[in-house]
């Protein structure tokens, strides 16, 4: 293979480790269970419809209301979630 092939294929696959966890944000799974979490802190949000992956466990969620929210586990292991 060419120099360019192989370039051209690591760029293919790096992006999508990139694009891998914002996808992965978006799984029905995740919205349900940031939307569990949300409402078991006593937040209002009714159902998460988007969320973005910031880091390991933690994320931006926008509900169906308008409200946004940061969700993530703090230092202490605890889930915290921060009206934004």
């Amino acid at each position: 293979m060419s120099r360019r092939t192989n370039a051209g294929a690591w760029i293919v696959s790096t992006a999508s480790l990139f694009a891998a966890p914002s996808l992965a944000a978006d799984d029905p799974a995740v919205l349900k269970d940031l939307t569990a979490v949300i409402a078991l802190q006593g937040q209002p949000c009714g159902q998460v419809l988007t969320a973005t992956k910031q880091g390991d466990n933690d994320y931006i969620a926008s509900c169906k209301d308008g409200s946004r929210y940061r969700v993530f586990v703090n230092a202490e292991g605890r889930v915290v979630v921060q009206k934004q």
